[in-house]
């Protein structure tokens, strides 16, 4: 049901925060695939908690298991099983607040929704489930091949930083501790995040994402746009508030004069646009420019500082968090957006190919 994504790329995540391990299925892989474990376990490092003093202090090794649909180090075209033990677990942290609900976390709609939930950091709401889709989105990767995918954070609370979307590297994008290639504002970020974090405050803030060699013809009609899939790809990350493909809301300022992507010869037989203002899509279908997206995260729910709540039988009080948590989710983001990106891509990749042969 609402674990699973992806029409003939399929995807169900499983696990929860603090139970034993957590990880994924992968069904509708092509067989022969060289799976590069090495490159799976290089996103797992780039998401995994306590890479540095920004981001939580949980430690965990985020170690990929493969359990099948690989032998030999190709993939079998059978389901492929990647399990990620969960090691650093202290579930200690949040029994105190087993009964209260905390502001903006999903506490009291999973309440309502299954009338029984985990409290053990979340359970299946907490952030941790991304280590399955990075993963997942790791295999997605290979199978795009030349596609390359470079996600950055864009912009931290009301601070926006300068960088190029057909230049940026992936290289540039670590060489930063928030993972932001524009070196001043990248210092400006991390300021702001440590006083946040000084302050029992959390921050928000924007990450943009481009895809590079992304083939025209990829998005089917109406409901199953690419960017439709890529924007419900987007939205289902944890704590992601807003979504825009292209230029977005800043295209609301401008006149059609100004915004339409004109056509031109790419100078080998084919067609490009001179602008990307589209983002690389037009009419919901890619048009063989690098695809650009944002996504805006809220800033994260979990203070330390005291806010009034509720408790399960509806009678008001306080509460002020304990535990391990990111002042600011923007810097794990990052590979976990371009694995959202990578999974929806592969999908409509394999549509295509599946319709045109």
């Amino acid at each position: 049901m609402g674990s699973t994504t992806g029409r003939l790329f399929v995807v169900t995540t499983w696990g929860e925060s603090h139970g034993p391990a957590l990880g994924c299925v992968v069904e509708g892989c092509p067989p022969g695939v060289a799976l590069d474990l090495d490159a799976m376990q290089h996103q797992l490092a780039r998401r995994r908690p306590g890479q540095n003093k920004l981001t939580t202090q949980r430690k965990e090794r985020d170690q990929v298991r493969v359990l099948s649909g690989v032998f030999e180090g190709r993939t079998t075209g059978t389901p492929i099983a990647l399990m990620i033990d969960n090691g650093d677990a202290d579930s200690s942290a949040y029994a105190p607040f087993a009964h209260l609900y905390r502001p903006s976390h999903a506490d009291y709609t999973y309440d309502q929704r299954y009338g029984f939930r985990d409290w053990r950091g979340g359970g299946r709401s907490s952030a941790r489930e991304t280590a399955a889709r990075v993963a997942a989105g790791a295999v997605a990767r290979q199978v795009l091949g030349a596609v390359e995918l470079v996600a950055w954070v864009q912009q931290v609370g009301g601070d926006e930083a300068e960088v190029d979307p057909s230049t940026v590297t992936a290289e540039q994008v670590d060489a930063s501790l928030v993972r932001c290639p524009d070196p001043a504002a990248s210092a400006r970020f991390e300021e702001a995040i440590r006083a946040a974090r000084a302050d029992g405050d959390t921050l928000g803030g924007v990450v943009r994402a481009v895809a590079r060699g992304v083939p025209a013809g990829l998005g089917d009609p109406v409901f199953d746009k690419l960017e439709a899939d890529l924007a419900k790809a987007m939205l289902s990350l944890p704590a992601a508030k807003g979504f825009e493909s292209g230029l977005g809301f800043r295209a609301l300022s401008l006149r059609g004069s100004e915004h339409n992507d004109l056509f031109e010869p790419d100078g080998a037989g084919g067609v490009r646009t001179r602008t990307n203002r589209s983002g690389g899509i037009q009419g919901g279908i890619s048009n063989g420019m690098p695809v650009e997206l944002s996504v805006a995260f809220k800033p994260v729910a979990t203070l330390f500082r005291e806010q009034d709540t509720v408790d399960r039988a509806g009678r008001a009080a306080t509460i002020k968090a304990r535990g391990r948590h990111d002042p600011c989710v923007l810097p794990r983001a990052v590979p976990v957006v371009e694995a959202a990106m990578a999974l929806v891509l592969v999908d409509h990749l394999l549509r295509f190919r599946a319709l045109r042969g």
